[in-house]
């Protein structure tokens, strides 16, 4: 299986920035304790089961969660001091690929890609929306389904024109959740491939929310382990897999990597 191995300057600020991070529901302690830096350029990968956190972790990077204890810097800005529109332009360099690509059905695909362009930027000619339209979709490979509704595609399909219509705005980072699931093997290759091109071409940074290893090894030039509410360890994939821990194995294990 193929992995990432390119080099990331990690030298310089970071785009994103978390330190101390708490976050409890009632008695559920999700969040214990979290550090990570995601630098310019780079793809990390949040690892780890279904209910670990990594759900909560992303909502409140965006600020739809409000952290317990703990600082979020994303883009230079303290997230929990931005309020109404201060917050509403940060969220809009920040593309967000949800899991079941949250598409209007009503909506065939141009009109789903063109919506956020209408309700984001009012001062767009036709023109200029049309050839966004045409770059995104060249970008996904998809150009040919420009006048299909989203039950007429797959779900690799659905999946590639959601992420189409997160990188229509140009995001400067990209949060991905689960971006794999439900999808055959192949598929699931396809959409790995599509998440590095992305990298290369829109210059993006990027937190990949998986629990799927061939993902997560294919694409995080880093990998951050969630385990218990902390990272246990942030690396190259194999840095956090070669580690003597019984919960670590078996994750490992139980995804059936050969």
């Amino acid at each position: 299986m193929e992995h990432r191995n390119d080099h990331i300057n990690t030298s310089g600020e970071p785009v994103i920035s978390i330190r101390g991070l708490y976050k409890s529901f009632g008695d559920l302690h999700v969040l214990r304790g979290i550090d990570l830096d995601v630098f310019k350029g780079e793809n990390v990968v949040v690892l780890g089961r279904s209910g670990t956190g990594k759900s909560v972790l992303i909502k409140i990077l965006v600020g739809l969660l409000i952290p317990d204890k703990g600082k979020v810097n994303v883009l230079g800005q303290e997230v929990e001091l931005l309020k109404g529109k201060q917050l509403d332009a940060l969220r809009l360099k920040i593309g967000f690929s949800f899991q079941n690509s949250a598409l209007y059905d009503s909506m065939n695909v141009r009109q789903n890609l063109e919506f956020p362009l209408i309700m984001n930027f009012k001062h767009l000619t036709k023109t200029e929306i049309d050839n966004r339209v045409e770059e995104v979709l060249e970008a996904v490979g998809l150009k040919d389904k420009i006048n299909q509704l989203p039950s007429d595609l797959s779900g690799g399909q659905r999946k590639r024109i959601g992420i189409a219509r997160t990188l229509i705005l140009k995001p400067e980072i990209m949060l991905y959740d689960e971006p794999t699931s439900g999808l055959d093997p192949i598929t699931s290759i396809e959409i790995n491939e599509l998440i590095n091109d992305v990298q290369q071409q829109y210059k993006t940074s990027s937190i990949i929310i998986t629990h799927d290893l061939t993902c997560a090894k294919a694409t995080g030039n880093r990998v951050a382990m969630l385990l218990d509410g902390t990272f246990l360890k942030v690396g190259s994939f194999e840095d956090v897999f070669n580690v003597n821990d019984a919960r670590v194995q078996s994750f490992y294990n139980y995804n059936f990597i050969q």
